[in-house]
């Protein structure tokens, strides 16, 4: 682990240090909650690990609130406000994070169960263990810490840990008019991306927007004999293909009429700065286990993943899905597919250009029907605020190197609504890696930046205030 952090006071540097086994029991503890939201088998499993985090939380001291939604509760908690010294006030800081995880289907892909940690080579494997348990814990523990030491913490921090970020935030985005001044703050604070590669980490200063949908094409009544019927009917699985494939051009751009009409260009001192970063496609390949790369002509893969539009078809299901052969022609074919978006798109204008599309190449002989399901636009940091430079002292003090400068090719939806609600700045820090296999399986988190992140954190709240 690296030094403790010189900006902390001595005795709380030597808890963080001493307290390294508690925090990882804490986390695998946490971890062995499956609060899987969009499973409704697990309501009870997702109200646990809220629970959880509760009880954590005001063993600590804080000032803590659960808050009903249609859905899952909201997690409120903060610290107390500190005494004003001076003519400038003190910062008040949001944490932001979600403590719901993805499915983590396929089973039999996953080295060890999704639910029961396991820690191999210094890492511990869960499904939530990076996305996002284990990042926003950092800052649960290092809020704690500053609590039950005798120093008090130098500025106000609140949380506010939903249960419905996987599956979009809806009764968040809802409640969030009714939250504005209970979360009112300078500064949202969220760790819920990646470091920029082992021993390099970064400030995340935008991220991507999102458009989601189901595509579901009919075609006869019922399935049919292919032998029969194949090659007089219109198969609907192979009139989906089309249709999906129509929305990409053959060098890999997308291929439907004005959807990149409002993108905006990447700034050239973006472009310059992500050059240095020596990205080396070949091995960036290999680590996700590709034979080669792939997508839009005239950029580079940071450029392609972070800030150009991408189309991914997330799931396919058509016709016989068992064992062996079964002849059929499909009555009907569905597709789950998506949009990364990125600044100046709106998703609901994607929705309108892609339906249109869908209409105009939609084969004779089926019908179609597209269901849109969550969307938000992507989000632009400061990259120069004050609280970057101090978020960029704290992870230096940590992590003993500077972190760069990144956008994030992943969505985090809510955002963009709390910029825009709470007149704030956002600050993304993350302290997972990129080959994580967050919404895969065998899902991970390097224990060492998990203690890294607690470190950092609690340098934060001392580096913000000076």
């Amino acid at each position: 682990m690296s030094p403790s952090p010189s900006v902390l006071p001595q005795d709380l540097a030597n808890t963080l240090n001493d307290n390294a086994e508690r925090y990882q029991q804490d986390l695998i503890e946490w971890l062995k909650i499956p609060s899987i939201s969009s499973d409704s088998r697990r309501r009870d499993e997702v109200h646990q690990a809220a629970d959880w985090l509760m009880k954590k939380m005001q063993a600590a001291g804080l000032k803590t609130e659960l808050i009903p939604t249609d859905g899952f509760p909201l997690i409120y908690a903060e610290t107390p406000a500190p005494e004003q010294t001076g003519d400038s006030p003190t910062p008040v800081a949001l944490v932001y994070g979600h403590y719901d995880v993805q499915p983590p289907e396929p089973l039999d892909l996953w080295t060890t169960p999704p639910f029961e940690p396991a820690v191999r080579d210094g890492k511990v494997y869960a499904r939530g263990a990076t996305d996002d348990k284990g990042q926003v814990l950092t800052h649960v523990l290092a809020v704690c810490e500053w609590l039950q030491s005798e120093k008090p913490l130098p500025m106000q921090v609140k949380f506010l840990i939903e249960g419905e970020e996987e599956v979009g935030s809806l009764n968040l985005e809802a409640h969030l008019p009714k939250l504005a001044d209970k979360l009112a703050c300078d500064v949202v604070v969220v760790s819920d991306s990646s470091q920029y590669a082992v021993g390099r980490p970064a400030i995340t200063c935008g991220l991507r927007g999102i458009a989601t949908y189901e595509l579901e094409v009919q075609g006869p009544s019922c399935d049919l004999h292919s032998g029969s019927f194949g090659g007089a009917v219109v198969n609907p699985a192979m009139a989906l293909c089309q249709l999906m494939s129509s929305m990409m051009d053959s060098e890999g751009g997308i291929a439907i009429n004005g959807l990149y009409d409002d993108v905006q260009s990447i700034p050239k001192v973006e472009r310059e700065a992500w050059k240095l970063l020596g990205s080396d496609d070949k091995s960036f390949a290999e680590s996700v286990g590709a034979t080669a790369l792939g997508g839009e002509p005239g950029f580079t893969t940071d450029e392609r993943r972070w800030a150009r539009p991408s189309l991914d078809i997330n799931g396919l299901t058509s016709g016989h899905q068992g064992e062996g052969v079964k002849t059929v022609l499909p009555a009907k074919a569905l597709a789950k597919f998506s949009f990364r978006l990125v600044p100046g798109q709106d998703p609901k204008k994607v929705t309108t250009l892609v339906r249109d599309h869908l209409m105009e190449h939609c084969p004779v002989g089926v019908t179609l029907e597209l269901k849109p399901d969550h969307g938000a636009s992507a989000m632009l940091a400061d990259a120069n605020s004050p609280y970057t430079q101090a978020a960029s002292r704290a992870i230096e003090e940590a992590f003993g190197v500077a972190p760069v400068m990144t956008r994030e090719g992943g969505s985090i939806p809510i955002l963009a609504t709390f910029q825009e609600a709470l007149k704030c700045d956002v600050l993304l820090l993350g302290w997972g890696q990129n080959d994580d296999g967050a919404h895969s399986p065998n899902e991970k988190f390097s224990l060492e930046d998990f203690h890294r992140g607690i470190h950092a954190s609690a340098a934060l709240w001392q580096t913000m205030v000076g």
